[in-house]
């Protein structure tokens, strides 16, 4: 019998699954689960929001926008960041409305990256980080971060890493899965390698309003970077939309133009009524984001609080929504322990080595739950711990 070629694409058959994922599937049909593990808001997206898309529809404003996005929201994001970070971008040119940040950073990849490219960013990082560049053709180069640094990615890291292949830079910060956040010094530091080996900045900000008792830095606000900062942000997060999947990239007219042809043939526009709904994020939504980032800060400190206590040493996070405690005192492997953690306690946390090397001996626990479900999975974690 012949012998078949592969049927798959070489470079996506080494990909491995989201190691998310695989424990979110696994509580699937369980009673009784306190899942600590996807990173989505437990707020139901605000009314105004959801009105706004359904009055869309009953509208009929139900067809094709723009590949762009539809002009009144772009405009209002042009206002967004002007007022946020203190650049004003051309809606017409400089701004591409996206399926979520995720696709936003995968078209700002592929946009940019030729192969062999190396990218740096920090070890650990958002899963889809990785395999994204991996996808573009380019070359992953994971520095290492810290937990003695609150997980920040220093400049002195940053250029340890850089070689003649080096392309450009990935920041995700505030960082999922450590909730770390960089510091001022960090963020100028980086800028000035940037500048002085001409390379590029991917910046990855859709944690960006959910920052507790210190300020975010935004790379993008540094006037030098403009012309070589691809500044991406959305909705799914701050604005409780994750299912709308709605974000953005805003950088220099020429990066957008091959970002938007990429989105062009492939997902053509965003969603009609879920474009209006971020509209009306963006228009009337402050007071949501406020309410919800107050609610959050609570969490994280009774989250913070009760690992610290019961013994799982955890840095103060200081962004995003995510606890990121060392479980290296219990003597289990990450994997280990959520897996045990799921079976006796009925807990789901996320192992840190789905998120790189420098994961490992961590889970990740997201605090965007309630405070009745945090409290009780804490008792739960802690009765666990207590028989080992």
């Amino acid at each position: 019998m012949k012998t078949m070629r592969p049927l798959t694409n070489a470079r996506v058959a080494r990909l491995p699954a989201s190691g998310i994922r695989r424990f979110f599937d696994l509580i699937a049909g369980v009673e009784g689960v306190i899942s600590l593990g996807v990173g989505e808001p437990d707020f139901i997206t605000p009314d105004r929001f959801r009105e706004t898309a359904i009055r869309s529809i009953k509208e009929g404003k139900t067809k094709y926008t723009s590949n762009y996005g539809i002009k009144a929201l772009r405009d209002a994001i042009s206002e967004h960041t002007a007022k946020l970070r203190g650049v004003r971008y051309d809606p017409q040119r400089e701004i591409l409305v996206t399926v979520g940040v995720s696709e936003a950073v995968d078209l700002a990849l592929r946009a940019t990256l030729n192969d062999g490219d190396e990218v740096i960013l920090a070890d650990p990082s958002y899963v889809a980080y990785v395999p994204g560049i991996v996808l573009a053709g380019g070359t992953p180069v994971p520095v290492a971060t810290e937990e003695g640094e609150d997980f920040r990615l220093t400049p002195a890291a940053v250029e340890r890493a850089i070689t003649p292949r080096t392309r450009a830079i990935l920041l995700g910060f505030p960082n999922n899965p450590t909730g770390g956040v960089l510091l001022k010094e960090d963020v100028d530091g980086i800028a000035r390698l940037a500048r002085e080996h001409d390379l590029l900045v991917y910046a990855d900000e859709i944690y960006d309003r959910l920052v507790y008792g210190i300020e975010h830095h935004s790379i993008a606000s540094i006037p030098e970077m403009t012309e070589r900062t691809i500044y991406l942000a959305g909705f799914s997060k701050s604005y409780a939309m994750t299912g709308w999947r709605v974000g953005y990239a805003c950088a220099p007219a020429e990066i957008i133009e091959q970002m938007m042809k990429i989105h062009q043939y492939t997902v053509m526009c965003v969603p009609t009524a879920a474009q209006y709904a971020a509209l009306a994020a963006l228009r009337d939504g402050e007071p949501e984001v406020r309410r919800m980032h107050d609610a959050y800060d609570e969490r994280r400190k009774l989250m913070w609080g009760r690992l610290n206590a019961m013994g799982l040493h955890c840095f103060e996070p200081r962004g995003a929504f995510y606890c990121f405690p060392n479980i290296t005192s219990t003597g289990l492997s990450d994997d280990v322990f959520c897996e045990r953690l799921l079976k006796e306690e009925k807990v789901v946390v996320v192992p840190g080595n789905v998120f790189g090397e420098r994961g490992k001996g961590h889970v990740r626990a997201c605090y965007a739950a309630s405070i009745e479900q945090i409290g009780e999975a804490m008792d739960r974690v802690e009765r666990f711990i207590s028989r080992l």
